[in-house]
């Protein structure tokens, strides 16, 4: 019953303690939660704020899961303690109220943290918007405008890059805009009106952006139009150029020959422009579309648009009168030319008709007639002059520039025509005057004669064998014909002289006249029908020479369609290709004479003529070269084609050499910048020359795929095209690493300037903080020299983060140049030693500066710590208080306040060691008036310090004084009770039967005996502690000596009690012992008397022998039983007592005549037993026997060892204060484990309960709130420092906190111990007061699943938790792994096979209290459960 009360007042207690602890934790917590609304509420303190939290809900779990075992808890002690409820539901509400409080705090703040969290993501989502708003902006704004083609398409690149990136932000731009309208929706803070003006801001931002792109877009595209219109203006201009040069430096030749090639010169001209018109033509077209688009060029455009249309259209205009001028200056050549011709006939014929030889008589008649004919021949002529004069008209109508000219030449030839015509008649008038008769008979001779060989020529059958021999038959015909017209005047004039001379006179003609013109008359006929054979023999000879010609056209032009000359140039190809187009139409224009001819020919096959086989042949030969030179025709069409393209290579290819060695010529330019500026932009426009030299690549590529495709079309150049682009190709390469050479010369300079400028803006910046580092100032007072060492501190860093950046980059800045093969690597190498000896400089003057401060500020931190520990110590002085308590309860609260003090002080002695420590330092540092105040600063802190410490242990004396008083009282009065209930059980009177119940009883007192003997200990440890205060002089040592007298005399009386009843219990055992042998002695004679009685002698030999060998055996039988009746025959211990009481009485008899002094005397002698003089040598020899009787009866009992007396000293107290052991811990503990084997062996030696063991009541009373001690003086089988994870808090259940740490480890008596390290290990302080680990039934194996880490291994223990251990090698994994299944294996021993014990099974073993989780229960219960509940 007492007990349960013990166990319902430590559970009480525990709960009040644990409650109060919750809620101090608790109040703690809410306290931190609201600590972090006072931080910075940036994006970075929001998220550390998280953090914190989060690691504070995970605390949080913990207290929680706690929360309903307390709430359990107190409804059943609730229960139990009725009187108490009402205080206990009152602390189990404040503990509730507290963690309702401390969940809204965290809910509030978390909700604050996720508002401010998601405000602050927001503002800084806004702010990098808003930047990169800005630099886009920035670059839209630019205000660069192109200066070339390859400028503005690289700008244009630049643009569309923008506005990519521009769409890559669009949903940024969308997710802020909603994101700040969420916000600030329904704020009237002006803090959100200012974030609403800024999303407005981003807005109108991002509408200016867009705005802004596509200005700058329409702007470049305008840009890029405009520099293409200037490209094909240029080019455009080129043309023009030329063409005005040609047209201004036509001359008029003054021959015809010259006249028609300068028209055929002209005509290749026109050619050459018509080829060009698309170009100008499309550049024209470009630039009306640009002022179309009202470009920003568009004046300027105008202007070049209008100049090229009127130069073009004034340069065609040219064109066609150059053409008109060179065909009107043919057309005059020409007639001048036909009327020179004229003059020259006429001239010569003038000579005929002056000739003044028909003076003569002779050859009258032949001259006449010759006359005659030379005026016919005039006559047929006229018609020249006549042409003539016609074309000089016209001409003059056509041309009036010509007229002068042309009416000179006309009137020359006029006045040459009629001056020729008036002498031919002159002459011929002349002629006749002069023979009038002879020439009319001459005439009518004449005349006779012509028609006579005309009527001849007439009736030949001669029409001619070829068109020649017809045409010539016809021109004879028509000369025929014109003579017989001529003559036909003769005949007139014959008949008209014969008239004139019938009037003159009569004159005989015998009728000649008449017949004369009878015959001429009859002439016409045949005349008209010999014209027509001719004419039809004529056309079919014509026919044959037409198809002869065609033939003949046919052949000639074949050549030209087959020719193979395509031109060397693309001009010679264009002329070419015009030729042929030409000579196309040409044939185009012949095809109807060709249509002609085979029509006349079909005609001539149908009428089916003699010679129809030859025409049809010759027709079809005809058709075939008519086909295969259009064939031809067009295939040559191709071929010039194809020469056009190769051509057009070359010229490409040759206006690519030239660009490239027009590049090449700046490329090899040798110019260099003088500053960084220029450096800049030298190397900016080589990337924009090389960027266009790298766009030129297309271009070349495109000549490439060019000149492939026409070698891959089997061009006739291929080869030699692929050469050329070869060559193009190389020098393109050439080119570009020409470029690459200049970008590299380019860059080396811009770095060279680039690092000129860095080095000196770091050497500045270096000069600039030596500056602030060579400051002597040191600081007056602690709070100043914090400030300038924090301040410095802060330079420091900064100065050793971005100094050290910026030399580590201009380092390696340095180191690329000079890796590089930089021209200035030594100037390059100078400058970085420079720099970084500046910078060694530099970080030798911070350090100086550091140190200064350091010393600076440790001496007036010690000065400042030493006044603030003295008045720490005062403040500890005066918290100790005078009362010492007036129970055992109010000492040891008072014991337990002392120790709690003490804890505190003791981080004011490490303070204070510190202190001295840091004295010791200074001293070395400093000498003469500072190190005079530092050693009297530290004597101050040490005398105050240790009238502290001698003040706390005194306090510590009277209060170890004071409970040990109490406890000393305490123990005497449970021993006292103690012994009472063992003599009552001593004093049980019980009569045995027989030897069986004896031994009952002997063996049931011997378990008494052990049990006084296990109490040896707790009697020794109480008489010590009453001496030890006896010695010390205790206030209380009246009281305190009474108590140990009567302890001593009532142990004295229990002992001596017992010895009775064990003396008593051995003498009646002997009785028994006598009476049962004797009994079996008797029984064994009675069996053996048949025998002996026996009267059969046997009938036989055999029988005998069978006798005489039995009777032998019984005989033997019977020697065994001689010791046995020998002992029977001995006296017993009681009948020898009894003759000692006779000796006794006659020996007391025999005292009493002596004199009464010498009896007292005898009497008085302490702790010796009077034994008789007399004593016989049976009396020893019996002592002896029942010596050896009660060792053997005490093996069957446990030996138990006395052990050494225990107490308290004050030292023992402060080395418990201080984190040590006490010597009541070094002893107790070690014997912990044996008193419970003990105990265990005495419940099972004996029938009856027994009592505990008082031992616990010796134990340290320790406050549950401290962490739990464990055996210092207790060797570990195995230790070491191993990094601890707690994986699994039970099966399948992970543990709350699973980080790494690192402890010190001890493996002692199957437990496994955790320390923060080797200190706490000797001053046996666990790691948190955690407990150790139980081995029993663990696991313990290598972590072959876990990969983080190596050497790692598992321990995992009965209860499902599972820890993991890392160890630093191999060796130490395997030595734990080892170390630890030992330990396991020999837990897992059976109890009796591990002591080596034999328990008794006949009875149960009592029980045993288990152990509790908790080290402070289970030293409260050790001091509150004194005995063990009795059965």
């Amino acid at each position: 019953m007492k007990k349960n009360d013990v166990h319902s007042a430590l559970s009480l207690q525990n709960y009040c303690l644990e409650c109060d602890e919750t809620k101090v934790w608790i109040r703690e917590k809410t306290k931190l939660i609201e600590s972090t609304q006072s931080l910075e509420k940036d994006l970075a303190g929001v998220l550390a704020i998280q953090r914190k939290l989060c690691g504070i809900e995970r605390d949080l779990a913990a207290i929680e899961s706690r929360l309903p075992e307390l709430q359990k808890e107190a409804h059943a002690l609730a229960d139990q303690h009725p009187h108490h409820a009402v205080d206990i539901l009152k602390r189990l509400k404040e503990i509730n109220d507290v963690w309702d409080e401390l969940k809204h705090t965290l809910q509030g703040c978390e909700e604050s943290l996720g508002e401010a969290s998601k405000l602050q993501k927001f503002l800084q989502d806004l702010d990098d918007f808003q930047l990169w708003l800005s630099k886009s902006q920035k670059a839209i704004a630019s205000e660069d405008v192109p200066n070339s083609l390859p400028e503005a398409e690289t700008l244009l690149r630049q643009h569309n890059a923008i506005k990519n990136e521009i769409d890559r932000n669009l949903e940024d731009y969308h997710k802020i805009k909603e994101n700040g309208k969420m916000i600030t929706e329904g704020e009237t803070d002006p803090q959100f009106q200012i974030l609403k003006q800024r999303l407005e801001g981003v807005d109108t931002g991002w509408n200016e952006l867009l705005q802004m792109w596509e200005n700058r877009k329409d702007l470049l595209s305008q840009c890029h139009g405009y520099q293409q219109f200037l490209r094909d203006s240029k080019q455009a201009d080129s043309m023009l150029r030329n063409q005005e040069y040609s047209l201004a430096h036509v001359e008029m030749p003054k021959t015809l020959e010259a006249a028609e090639g300068a028209m055929k010169k002209h005509e290749e001209f026109v050619t050459t422009m018509d080829a060009n018109r698309d170009k100008i033509i499309g550049t024209i077209n470009g630039g009306e579309k640009l002022i179309n688009e009202d470009n920003n060029f568009k004046v300027k455009v105008v202007d070049k648009v209008k100049s090229i249309k009127e130069r073009y259209q004034g340069n065609m205009k040219q064109a066609k009168e150059v053409a008109a001028h060179l065909k009107d200056n043919r057309d005059l050549q020409h007639f001048l030319q036909n009327c020179q011709e004229l003059i020259f006939w006429i001239n010569e014929k003038m000579l005929t008709a002056q000739d003044t030889s028909y003076d003569e008589a002779r050859n009258l008649h032949t001259k006449w007639q010759k006359h005659q004919a030379f005026m016919a021949e005039l006559a047929s002529n006229k018609e020249w002059l006549d042409k003539v004069e016609k074309e000089g008209k016209q001409l003059m109508e056509e041309k009036p520039e010509f007229k002068p000219q042309i009416s000179d030449k006309l009137q020359e030839l006029t006045d040459l025509w009629n001056v020729l015509d008036v002498t031919t008649e002159s002459k011929a008038k002349r002629l006749f005057d002069a023979n009038r008769s002879e020439l009319f008979a001459q005439t009518g001779d004449d005349l006779n004669k012509w028609l006579t060989e005309v009527e001849l020529q007439l009736h030949s059958d001669d029409f001619g064998k070829d068109l020649t021999s017809v045409n010539i038959l016809l021109k004879k015909l028509q000369i025929l014909e014109n003579q017989v017209d001529v003559r036909q005047k003769e005949v007139e004039e014959l008949l008209s002289q014969t008239k004139i001379l019938s009037q003159e006179g009569p004159v005989e003609t015998d009728g000649k006249e008449q017949d004369i013109e009878r015959r001429f008359l009859k002439l016409m006929g045949p005349l008209q029908e010999r014209r027509q054979k001719l004419l039809l023999s004529k056309m079919t000879y014509q026919f044959y020479r037409d198809l002869e010609d065609e033939i003949l056209w046919v052949q000639e032009r074949m050549p030209l369609a087959t020719s193979t000359d395509h031109g060397h140039n693309l001009q010679t190809v264009h002329l070419l290709m015009k030729k042929n187009k030409t000579f196309q139409k040409e044939i185009q224009g012949h095809q109807p004479r060709i249509d002609d001819v085979l029509e006349r020919g079909a005609t001539m096959v149908v009428e089916q003529r003699p010679d129809s086989v030859t025409i049809e042949e010759q027709l079809k030969e005809l058709k075939e070269l008519w086909n295969n030179l259009q064939k031809e025709t067009d295939n040559r069409q191709k071929r010039l084609e194809g020469a056009n393209e190769a051509q057009q290579y070359y010229l490409d290819a040759a206006e690519a050499e030239v660009w490239m060695s027009e590049q090449e010529l700046y490329m090899i330019a040798d110019e260099k910048a003088k500053d960084e500026a220029g450096a800049t932009t030298m190397l900016k426009k080589h990337l924009i020359l090389q960027q266009v030299v790298l766009d030129y690549g297309n271009i070349i590529q495109e000549l490439a795929d060019r000149a492939q495709k026409l070698l891959t079309e089997e061009h006739p150049e291929g080869e030699q095209i692929i050469r050329r682009q070869g060559q193009v190709d190389k020098l393109y390469a050439g080119l570009k690493d020409l470029a690459n050479e200049r970008k590299k010369k380019l860059e080396d300079i811009y770095h060279l300037f680039q690092l000129n400028r860095e080095v000196m803006d770091l050497e500045q910046w270096i000069a600039e903080r030596d500056l602030a580092a060579s400051s002597q100032e040191l600081g007056q007072d602690y709070d100043q020299v914090t400030l300038l060492r924090e301040k410095f501190r802060e330079f420091a860093r900064e100065t050793g983060t971005i100094g050290q950046e910026r030399v580590d980059s201009v380092n390696v800045l340095i180191d690329d140049l000079i890796d590089s093969g930089h021209s200035e690597a030594a100037d390059i190498a100078e400058w970085k030693d420079s720099l970084n000896e500046a910078w060694a400089d530099l970080l030798e003057l911070i350090d100086t500066r550091t140190q200064l401060l350091t010393a600076s500020y440790e001496l007036h931190k010690y000065f400042y710590d030493g006044k603030e520990l003295l008045s720490l110590i005062q403040e500890k002085h005066k918290e100790l208080p005078e009362d010492l308590g007036r129970d055992a309860n109010t000492a040891e609260s008072f014991h337990r306040m002392h120790n709690a003090f003490e804890r505190d002080i003791h981080s004011l002695g490490i303070q204070v060691q510190q202190f001295q420590d840091d004295a010791g330092h200074l001293h070395t540092a400093y000498a003469g008036d500072k190190a005079a105040a530092i050693q009297k600063q530290e004597q101050k802190v040490v005398e105050a310090w240790k009238a502290l410490l001698d003040a706390c242990d005194g306090r510590r004396t009277q209060l170890v004084d004071t409970a040990e008083k109490f406890r000393f009282f305490s123990m005497v009065r449970d021993l006292m009770s103690w012994m009472e209930s063992i003599i009552r059980q001593v004093e049980t009177e019980e009569k045995p039967r027989d030897v069986s119940s004896v031994e009952l009883l002997m063996k049931y007192h011997q378990g008494i005996r052990a049990e006084i003997d296990a109490r040896n200990r707790n009697f020794t440890f109480c008489i010590d502690l009453g001496k030890t205060m006896l010695a010390r002089n205790h206030h209380a040592s009246e009281e305190i000596k009474e108590k140990l007298v009567q302890l001593t005399e009532k142990r004295k009386s229990m002992m001596d009690k017992w010895e009775e009843r064990w003396y008593w219990l051995r003498l009646l055992l002997e009785v028994c012992q006598f009476a049962r042998d004797a009994s079996v002695a008797e029984a064994w004679l009675i069996t053996q008397e048949s025998y002996l009685n026996s009267r059969d002698m046997g009938n036989s030999v055999d029988e005998v022998e069978k006798l005489i060998k039995k009777h032998d055996a019984f005989e033997k039988s019977t020697a065994t039983w001689d010791e046995r009746f020998s002992a029977l025959e001995r006296l017993t211990t009681l009948e020898l007592l009894e003759i000692r009481k006779k000796q006794e009485a006659l020996r007391q008899s025999m005292e009493a005549q002596q004199p009464e002094s010498e009896l007292d005397h005898d009497r008085t002698l302490p702790g010796t037993d009077r034994q008789p003089a007399d004593q016989t040598h049976l009396e020893k020899t019996q002592e002896e026997e029942w010596k050896m009787e009660g060792q053997k009866s005490a093996e069957l009992t446990p030996h138990v060892t006395d052990e050494p007396s225990l107490m308290t000293t004050s030292e023992d107290l402060s080395a418990l204060v201080n984190g040590t052991d006490s010597p009541e811990e070094k002893t107790l503990e070690s014997e912990e484990k044996s008193e419970v084997e003990e105990k265990l062996r005495e419940r099972a030696s004996k029938p009856p309960p027994l009592i505990l063991s008082e031992l616990e009541l010796e134990k340290p009373r320790v406050s549950s709130t401290l962490p739990i001690l464990t055996p210092k003086e207790q060797p570990a089988q195995w230790e070491g420092y191993l990094a601890r994870k707690h994986e699994l808090e039970g099966p399948n259940r992970k543990a709350s906190n699973r980080s790494w740490a690192t402890l010190y480890c001890a493996l002692k008596n199957g437990e496994l111990y955790f320390y923060k390290d080797t200190k706490n290990c000797s001053a046996g302080v666990t790691y948190h007061g955690e407990d150790p680990l139980n081995l029993k039934g663990a696991l313990c194996e290598v972590a072959a699943d876990y990969k983080k880490k190596k050497h790692v291994f598992k321990l995992r223990l009965n209860n499902g938790s599972e820890y993991l251990f890392h160890g630093k090698d191999e060796e130490e994994l395997h030595n734990w792994i080892h170390n630890l299944n030992a330990a396991i294996a020999e837990q897992d021993k059976p109890q009796s096979t591990r002591h080596g014990e034999i328990k008794a099974h006949t009875l149960p073993l009592p029980p045993v209290i288990a152990p509790e989780t908790s080290p402070g229960k289970k030293d409260k219960e050790k001091r509150f459960s004194l005995f063990a509940k009795k059965k």
